[in-house]
């Protein structure tokens, strides 16, 4: 549709980590996360029309239609990004821990990465950084097997990535990411480590992001297995998802309907009689 400019790293499929990760955490808790941000958005409860808005560029979006897909903030839901550079939300998200302690306000930091963004350097100097300090910040490593298109078992030495911490003394766990009960109940574990002064914990959910990069490497090289696809989690996902959708006043584009009417807005289509262009996405 050409709506959207610049990249867009989707987020379906890996859904059940944000929201368990959002059950189990406590209001104060600040979450951090990479370029795959929109599910994190609308999962702290923030406006799905502003973060349409921002993801189509407009400046009734969550960043003002400035940062686009990968940079969206909201410092009332204590959501920091949002972040196009790989591994740089975990560096931020140790410093966030670091505030935590300082401040002694017993709030937990959550970075969430993928399994690309966990053979980065700035990863193990913050490792250390947090394990030194026992900052209370919880890693939370999205494995979906594939780092643009790269099998996690080609580019990783070791695959068990919940032990990456090891050599620092973090305790790590590997969890079904695609439960989000057990997702839940892992968190949950985890925050109470930290809330009790005892340092970082690393949770590795097994994941698997069901939308192709932008390049659609993905697509090609990773056959999807029917298990994946059309699991019970995912399914009554989508349902509910289509339904809030529809609630929220979105639908599909009808027949006839002009092309590129949303990016113009200002009555160009018969949906668009509001002058915002949100109806016709």
């Amino acid at each position: 549709m050409g709506l959207i400019g610049g990249f867009c790293h989707l987020y379906i499929g890996q859904e059940a980590v944000v929201v368990g990760m959002q059950m189990a955490k406590k209001d104060g808790d600040q979450m951090i996360t990479g370029y795959r941000d929109h599910g994190h958005m609308l999962a702290m409860d923030l406006d799905p029309k502003g973060v349409m808005a921002e993801l189509t560029g407009r400046r009734g979006g969550l960043s003002k239609g400035k940062g686009g897909s990968m940079h969206m903030f909201s410092k009332e839901k204590h959501f920091y990004g949002g972040h196009g550079i790989v591994g740089a939300q975990v560096s931020l998200g140790t410093g966030l821990g670091f505030a935590n302690k300082y401040r002694e306000n017993g709030n937990v930091a959550m970075a969430f990465f993928g399994d690309g963004a966990s053979n980065q350097g700035q990863v193990y100097e913050s490792f250390n950084m947090a394990e030194l300090w026992k900052l209370p910040v919880v890693y939370v490593i999205e494995n979906n097997k594939y780092g643009m298109g790269t099998s996690v078992a080609r580019a990783s030495a070791t695959t068990d990535l919940s032990q990456r911490g090891a050599s620092f003394g973090i305790p790590g766990k590997q969890v079904d990411g695609m439960d989000v009960r057990a997702v839940k109940a892992a968190s949950a574990e985890a925050l109470e480590w930290c809330r009790e002064g005892k340092g970082p914990f690393i949770l590795e959910m097994i994941t698997y992001a069901t939308a192709a990069t932008p390049c659609r490497i993905r697509r090609n090289t990773a056959p999807r297995t029917k298990s994946r696809r059309c699991g019970p989690n995912m399914t009554r996902s989508n349902r509910c998802v289509r339904a809030s959708w529809t609630r929220l006043g979105f639908r599909r584009r009808p027949q006839g309907h002009r092309q590129g009417c949303a990016g113009q807005g200002r009555g160009s289509c018969r949906i668009c009689t509001d002058g915002s262009g949100t109806g016709c996405i």
